[in-house]
């Protein structure tokens, strides 16, 4: 595994709310379904997309928009186009008045000619979930935009021709699809200069830090110092500390605390397992070295975390290596 694969792993498309527009000029839609993740992309005519405190971003066929939620924003032919309906939670329409619609409103069957003139637009949203998730959301811009690029158009052309087709177990390969096209766009992404990506991306190409990095979140428990991190990759302690910090923006024990505590409140939340065997897992002796450390990054012990409901407001974000990354075990 390496930081990348990590995060990625707890990303998932939703199956329920995939959908395949056909939308006629004029044309707007209010995306207000609390999607932490989304990805768009569009496959005949434009579409912009119109965040509420960030520019318009004009998306042509064979390019991709990701957008970061959980806030509102409009998808249409024109920036000033007013919306007329509404996108909801669970794949659920309205018209801005209020008036339910039904959940084909946007589409047409496959096989059946699209309107002349009219915009096609695919997009999915994802299940973005925990620390871990979180780490990736604050990598982000408001509106991730990918023009055409051979590694992501593949993956685009294998999912606009399943759109076309009406078999069984669809819906798995749409997934599978919209899940390739997120992690092939993000690659695309974080290899464009105007991208800023996060130092432990950036950090993953060095011959130097990618293989500590993988070390790391290969075998998180185990019981990683400097010096052994420095020897396994054929760095002096010094020069390893130095580099890892420069390209990762931490010292490399903070990084392993850091991910470490990022593990152990996923683990928290997500599973019934006792805080002792979560303090295993994640590298510390037992449950007590595990509260020292949760307490002091993050304010709070681990179990008032597994207790207080999960939302983005108990997530501690610093760094730009991840989650409560501020101190480290030293």
């Amino acid at each position: 595994m390496d930081a990348l694969a990590d995060v990625l792993d707890g990303v998932r498309a939703r199956s329920a709310e995939f959908c395949r527009a056909v939308l006629e000029p004029p044309w707007a839609l209010r995306i207000a379904d609390g999607a932490a993740l989304a990805l768009a992309t569009v496959l005949r005519g434009h579409a912009w997309i119109v965040p509420d405190d960030a520019e318009p971003v004009l998306i042509r066929p064979g390019e991709v928009a990701v957008i970061r939620g959980p806030r509102p924003y409009t998808v249409g032919d024109d920036p000033h186009t007013a919306p007329s309906i509404e996108v909801l939670a669970g794949g659920r329409l309205r018209t801005v008045d209020g008036a339910d619609l039904s959940a084909d409103a946007l589409g047409r069957r496959p096989g059946e000619p699209d309107p002349e003139g009219a915009a096609v637009v695919a997009s999915g949203t994802y299940q973005v979930g925990g620390d871990i998730g979180a780490r990736l959301l604050t990598a982000l811009p408001a509106v991730v935009h990918v023009p055409r690029d051979p590694a992501v158009a593949p993956v685009l052309g294998l999912l606009a021709a399943e759109l076309e087709r009406d078999e069984p177990g669809q819906q798995v390969v749409l997934d599978r699809l919209l899940d390739l096209a997120l992690i092939a766009t993000l690659r695309a992404w974080f290899a464009r200069p105007e991208a800023a990506a996060p130092g432990w991306y950036r950090a993953l190409g060095d011959p130097v830090v990618g293989p500590a990095l993988r070390l790391v979140h290969g075998d998180p428990a185990h019981p990683w110092s400097i010096a052994e991190l420095a020897a396994r990759t054929g760095a002096s302690r010094a020069a390893f500390a130095r580099r890892f910090a420069g390209l990762v923006g931490v010292p490399p024990m903070t990084y392993v605390t850091g991910w470490r505590l990022t593990l152990a409140a996923d683990l928290l939340r997500q599973t019934d397992a006792t805080v002792d065997t979560i303090a295993r897992r994640v590298g510390y002796a037992n449950a007590f070295a595990l509260s020292v450390a949760f307490k002091r990054v993050r304010g709070v012990t681990p179990r008032h975390h597994r207790a207080a409901p999960a939302s983005a407001g108990h997530l501690t974000l610093g760094g730009g290596a991840g989650p409560g990354w501020t101190h480290g075990d030293g």
